[in-house]
């Protein structure tokens, strides 16, 4: 079927076929002929790169330009919608019937807002519990939707990020009953339920547009599914690095899977020498100019500076403990065929799309806390073997376990290449999942009597498997605890949520965590610190990453805490009676040190050295702590608590820009930061207006500034600056990366 053929405005038509798309793939097809243009509901399950997108595409102008409806499209992940978003923009050109241009815009942060101004855009990329956030503030524009998007709809298998997915479909399909439904998954064993669920038409295939060639590696052979088999030479001992350079040296890239963070850095450190005898002078050109893009990205760390000798040589490693920056200079790099090997965590196989020619699975066990290591499911598996092939370019792909006996190989093969993914199960029906969501039901009005939430929670897809006989006494319990706790209140058959319930639920927080804030902010410490705010929210469920306290480091903790006994706002478990609960305690205090630590501008790298914490979990706490910080403010507005309120005010802006609080002021300014702010302080800029007289000049010549950031300075601070003046800067904006570089 071709693009000319559909019954689409001409207009969206000449958009695909100019972005090079003039046939459908049959999937593509398969979905359009089952309704997917004339409003019926689907769940399209199909191989990565199938094609998937394009389909909510074409359902998405359908509404947009013929019925002037909205589109909402969820991910699970921030990194997936912001690809997303960046897919749909090219749609931007054309023309509603109302005359105006398509509008697409991307929230996937700011719990505490209805956002009004999102009503304005015509397609919204969201994530799954930005959605839900919305749904709870009521935002008004959301009965305009008129198209549902569900990407990785199979993710209602993950306990974190699953009953939150589910819970925001069953809400939309009673706030929107008409709206049309488009789940998107990979393959999965039971497709056809989450149709029926849905209401919906299912449609499974195993197409895909690059053939697939699933293998086990034993010794120096890779014997594959379809038969075949292929020789490897073994350069090094590690057989994962041995497919890479294989694939390598026949001018193909290679992404291997790690299980762990730390496993794939080491792999790329112990890949690099070997990678780089395999690059042309060409290449290594281009990679250089990458790694100086890396170090002229956010802060120097060692992982930064790891991260650019690594792509130097041809290498580079992907992980959540990568900044932003850092993350897209790697993928676009990746992308563009310049990095040769990279090396991963398996979540990157739930998120942006980065084909290569042959996926290596490294490990197919995971390690888990307190449980150890087990073997991946077969749905992660899949998962990770459709990288293989990139459309367009290659003709095969090849997906590659290792395997260390001929037993072992047998058992890859049976327990993976030949098997079917595992069935899909909600994982909704648990107090601590559903305590919430619960609270939000009644608190937004979706639901205002005991037989309302059952109800309710009848449409969700635990109940379609299970029955919703079995959460009633999960949901009953729930109830007690919300009314206990002043959450809700009772008047004969009708609940309500109190004005602290119905705020609970709008900060987006566990019921749990702001019983604990509120306790905490009555009773206080008998001395209140920032160390006493900062254990406060790492106390709450809501804190992740959680980090431990590892054997190594139980005295070191034990010695703070005990400095800071009187800092704290909850009574410390005895250190003998109850050894779990004070070691549980004593990673709650790391967490808090950590981040008094990065608001007292402790460097990244001197965090990382004394706490052993990865990167991304530094990030991931400084993120988790501001929404806490902010919701402990808000509540404490609410309790009363206007010098607490203030408090934490400005601890949360702290925590946000990493610095003391001479320098708030500098560090708001934008593009400058915690670093070039100290450096701003400290050579006597204490002030906005010390930058407005500052000769522009004297903001040039200091550490990490440059004549851009001096600009930048001037024009948000207000100052004067002549003609002449800025004709030398521009003409010297090229010195900036060079003092910059020298400065690292």
């Amino acid at each position: 079927m071709r693009i000319d053929d559909l019954r689409i405005p001409e207009s969206a038509k000449r958009v695909i076929i100019e972005s090079g798309i003039t046939e459908l793939y049959p999937p593509q097809e398969e979905a359009v002929r089952a309704g997917a243009l004339d409003g019926k509901n689907l769940v399209l399950a199909s191989p990565t790169a199938s094609g998937k997108t394009l389909v909510a595409e074409l359902c998405a102008l359908k509404h947009i330009i013929e019925y002037g409806g909205k589109v909402l499209y969820l991910t699970p992940l921030r990194a997936l919608a912001s690809e997303k978003y960046h897919e749909f923009r090219k749609y931007s050109i054309l023309k509603k019937d109302s005359g105006g241009r398509i509008a697409v815009g991307i929230s996937t942060g700011d719990y505490d807002s209805s956002d009004p101004w999102l009503g304005r855009y015509d397609i919204l990329i969201l994530t799954n519990e930005k959605c839900d956030s919305l749904l709870r503030h009521k935002a008004s524009w959301i009965d305009e939707v008129s198209l549902v998007v569900a990407d990785e709809v199979h993710l209602i298998n993950d306990a974190d990020r699953g009953p939150t997915l589910e819970v925001v479909l069953a809400r939309l399909r009673q706030v929107n009953p008409d709206a049309q439904i488009l789940a998107l998954s990979a393959t999965i064993r039971n497709s056809d339920e989450i149709a029926d669920w849905l209401g919906a038409i299912p449609i499974t295939t195993e197409w895909r547009p690059v053939e697939l060639r699933e293998g086990v590696l034993l010794g120096d052979e890779i014997q594959f599914k379809d038969g075949g088999a292929t020789k490897i030479k073994r350069r090094v001992r590690d057989p994962s690095i041995n497919l890479a350079l294989h694939m390598v040296d026949k001018g193909g890239q290679a992404l291997i899977f790690a299980s762990t963070r730390k496993s794939s850095v080491s792999l790329a450190r112990r890949a690099a020498s070997e990678v780089e005898k395999l690059l042309s002078r060409a290449v290594k050109r281009s990679l250089e100019s990458v790694s100086e893009l890396v170090l002229a990205s956010g802060e120097k760390t060692r992982i930064s500076d790891l991260l650019a000798e690594l792509i130097r040589r041809g290498v580079a490693f992907h992980h959540a403990g990568l900044s932003p920056q850092h993350r897209r200079i790697v993928e676009d790099a990746f992308r563009d065929g310049k990095i040769k090997v990279l090396t991963a965590t398996p979540t990157l196989a739930f998120g942006v799309n980065l084909p290569a020619r042959m996926v290596i699975i490294s490990s197919y066990r995971r390690y888990e806390p307190g449980y150890g290591y087990y073997p991946i499911s077969v749905l992660e598996y899949k998962q990770m073997v459709g990288r293989a092939g990139r459309p367009k370019y290659d003709k095969v792909g090849e997906s590659v376990l290792i395997a260390k006996t001929d037993d072992e190989r047998d058992y890859l093969f049976d327990s993976y290449i030949l098997a079917k993914p595992e069935r899909i199960w909600s994982k909704l029906g648990v107090e601590r999942v559903l305590r919430s969501h619960v609270l939000a039901t009644i608190a937004s009005g979706f639901a205002h009597s005991e037989q309302g939430l059952y109800d309710f929670f009848n449409l969700t897809f635990y109940a379609y498997q299970y029955d919703i006989r079995a959460i009633r006494g999960v949901i009953s319990r729930i109830m007690r605890f919300l009314y206990d706790e002043n959450m809700i209140e009772v008047s004969g058959s009708k609940i309500y949520a109190t004005t602290f319930g119905k705020r609970v639920s709008q900060l987006y927080i566990d019921p749990v965590s702001a019983i604990m804030i509120r306790e905490a902010l009555r009773c206080g410490a008998s001395k209140l610190t920032e160390l006493s705010f900062l254990h406060m929210i790492a106390h709450t469920p809501d804190m992740f990453p959680r980090l431990r306290a590892s054997s190594k480091e139980l005295d070191r903790l034990a010695l703070f805490a005990e400095e800071h006994i009187d800092e704290f706002m909850f009574e410390t478990p005895d250190e003998w009676a109850d050894r779990l609960s004070y070691e549980e305690f004593l990673g709650e205090v790391k967490i808090a040190w950590v981040l008094k630590s990065w608001i007292d501008e402790a460097s990244e790298e001197d965090i990382i050295e004394r706490f052993d914490v990865e990167p991304g979990d530094l990030y991931r706490l400084v993120d988790t702590s501001k929404w806490l910080l902010y919701a402990a403010r808000e509540l404490a507005m609410l309790l009363g608590y206007r010098d607490l309120a203030s408090q934490l005010t400005e601890l949360r802006e702290r925590v946000e820009k990493g610095v003391k609080p001479e320098l708030l002021p500098l560090a708001r300014l934008e593009g400058i930061g915690r670093m070039r702010a100290r450096v701003l302080y400290d050579a006597g800029f204490r002030s906005l207006e010390d930058g407005r007289r500052a000769p522009i000049d004297e903001l040039m010549s200091l550490p990490l500034i440059g004549p851009r950031i001096a600009k930048r300075i001037k024009e948000q601070v207000g100052g004067l600056v002549k003609a002449e003046e800025w004709d030398r800067l521009s003409k010297g904006e090229g010195t900036e990366q060079q003092a910059l570089t020298e400065y690292y």
